[in-house]
């Protein structure tokens, strides 16, 4: 069976003068592109507030027929989540498939979901979305052969014949599973925690090149890693929880770890199923907020991410702010100011710096000091080899003298060994 073409127009309501607005319309084409939908044109309006039968004014919707009929447009989408009384009303009299802003999201996330995790934290979200708007999805369903969003067939199709209680049930069995997924995160966290290895954690907004900054990290201290992750100029290309271990060559080391980007309007069904993932956030010593310096909109994307972060529970964690794809402004980089670092992740122009930078803020509580360790406990002199930064070794008649760089944590725990 041939695949039908989806070709949308757009909406979108500006409400009380939103100055974002235009972006957002902008970003909602983003979205639309990446489910493989052709946007044929928009229709937006100002309003006060949206009207609660059908979002839009009666009036508009005349508007948003002549642009389907002119450009043979088979789908609607509109900028908001709507409520299931507004899709039905609107597939009423558009005699179309109507779908909104998160559900397009939705689709996205389920299409790039690689991880078990991953694709169970969307099932999970797609199937809260759906739960109160089943009647109206139901009759969309037999107007458009099936598919939630975007997609003609697929899973929402056949989820959608369940009824309401079979939704809710296979949403406690997959919440079970989660669970025991983030259980077993949970102990590996705990586990890094004990072997005192700082994290490190990169924010930001979708496609401001978190993955390009991960990778070449790891290409510059982990080459053998071999655990490049997936990086590419599109909304939502990471979705995983991806940690790498940076070995610096001083003997220090810290964990790095690549979140899903934020959008705005960022569905908020989405944002608790990912709730577990996003913890890995808040468990960082230092974050490293990636914003695309290229983007005019990037003090926006800033105030979004700051503002999911605080949703998600994530405050008073030290934050440096990337400035990414500074060379496509023609910015003069590398260049550090206090907490802003300016660099370009793909051609790996200001890396070094980044990485002068994270050892600034993670690494404070290194003491240098000196100490002599008897001969028979050997073993010691392994182990400072391995943990610190040994910047002299000489052999006196008590034992071995070490000039070193340790943690504070060391430092006390071998203080009788201390001669300066």
């Amino acid at each position: 069976m041939e695949q039908l073409i989806q070709r949308a127009i757009l909406v979108g309501v500006n409400l009380n003068h939103q100055t974002d607005f235009e972006y957002s319309m902008e970003e909602l084409g983003n979205l639309a592109e990446a489910c493989d939908v052709e946007v044929m044109g928009s229709v937006t309006q100002n309003l006060q507030r949206v009207t609660s039968s059908h979002y839009i004014g009666t009036g508009k919707i005349q508007d948003v027929i002549a642009q389907m009929e002119a450009h043979g447009a088979n789908m609607v989408i509109f900028n908001d989540e709507l409520s299931p009384s507004q899709i039905r009303n609107l597939e009423a009299d558009l005699q179309c498939k109507v779908i909104d802003r998160t559900i397009l999201i939705l689709d996205i996330f389920a299409q790039r979901a690689k991880t078990k995790e991953a694709q169970l934290q969307v099932e999970v979200a797609q199937l809260q979305y759906m739960l109160p708007r089943l009647i109206g999805l139901r009759e969309s369903l037999g107007r458009q052969g099936g598919g939630v969003g975007t997609k003609n067939k697929g899973a929402g199709e056949t989820k959608l014949e369940l009824d309401r209680r079979r939704i809710e049930e296979k949403i406690n069995v997959l919440n079970k599973e989660l669970e025991a997924l983030v259980a077993h995160r949970q102990t590996q966290r705990k586990q890094r925690k004990k072997n005192d290895v700082p994290v490190v954690s990169l924010v930001g907004y979708t496609n401001a090149g978190k993955s390009t900054i991960m990778n070449a990290l790891v290409e510059r201290f982990n080459p053998t890693a071999a655990k490049q992750v997936f990086e590419k100029d599109m909304l939502f290309a990471t979705l995983e929880t991806s940690i790498r271990s940076i070995p610096l060559p001083d003997n220090k080391s810290f964990l790095l770890t690549d979140t899903v980007g934020f959008v705005s309007k960022l569905p908020h069904h989405l944002v608790k199923a990912f709730r577990s993932t996003l913890e890995e956030v808040a468990e960082a010593d230092l974050l490293i907020h990636v914003v695309d310096n290229s983007n005019p909109n990037h003090e926006q994307h800033i105030e979004i991410t700051n503002n999911t972060l605080k949703d998600i529970g994530v405050q008073d964690i030290t934050t440096i702010y990337a400035y990414n794809k500074s060379d496509l402004i023609d910015f003069p980089i590398p260049s550090v100011q206090e907490d802003r670092i300016y660099l370009a992740a793909k051609p790996r122009i200001g890396i070094d710096e980044l990485v002068q930078v994270i050892r600034q803020h993670i690494f404070k509580d290194y003491i240098k000091c000196e100490m002599i360790i008897p001969y028979d406990k050997g073993n010691l002199v392994s182990y400072f080899n391995e943990h610190a930064n040994i910047l002299e070794t000489s052999y006196e008649n008590e034992g071995t003298k070490l000039v070193l760089e340790c943690r504070t944590v060391d430092y006390e725990r071998y203080q009788d060994l201390i001669i300066r």
